[in-house]
């Protein structure tokens, strides 16, 4: 597959929305959660999330995002929206496809973007982007 020149992606990402996904990770009645260790959100509890590469799936997408974040194999477990704010991402205008996924394997690590990896029970009051309005459409206070 060829890619385009990094500098004229840059310009490309800034002009044209970009789809994207997040995933609620739930074991129990948790949700696990990363703490961004780069802008933007850095130092802020996120979901796993990233974009759909062109050419792929959307589910193999929310697969790939789980296992290169994470180190985790997960089952799809349901649809729970579209994320489409044009302001949800200070760096680009990113249409978010949100899954409730559950872990079935792998070793749990942190990820390049990630500095700590926690399950909450209650939801942390620093959580980056719109993803507090994700998990409230998923059930999580």
């Amino acid at each position: 597959m060829k890619f385009l020149p990094e500098e004229f992606y840059r310009k490309v990402i800034k002009s044209v929305p970009i789809l994207c996904v997040d995933l609620v990770i739930e074991n129990e009645k948790e949700t696990l959660l990363i703490k961004r260790k780069i802008p933007p959100c850095k130092g802020y509890w996120c979901l796993i999330g990233g974009r759909v590469h062109y050419g792929e799936r959307v589910l193999d997408a929310v697969r790939r995002q789980a296992k290169d974040e994470l180190g985790l194999k997960i089952k799809i477990e349901k649809f729970i929206g579209v994320y489409d704010n044009p302001k949800r991402d200070p760096n680009k205008h990113a249409v978010s496809l949100a899954y409730m996924v559950k872990p079935v394997g792998g070793k749990m690590r942190t990820g390049p973007e990630s500095s700590e990896i926690k399950f909450f029970g209650k939801l942390p009051k620093r959580i980056g982007f719109d993803h507090r309005k994700i998990l409230n459409d998923a059930g999580f206070e």
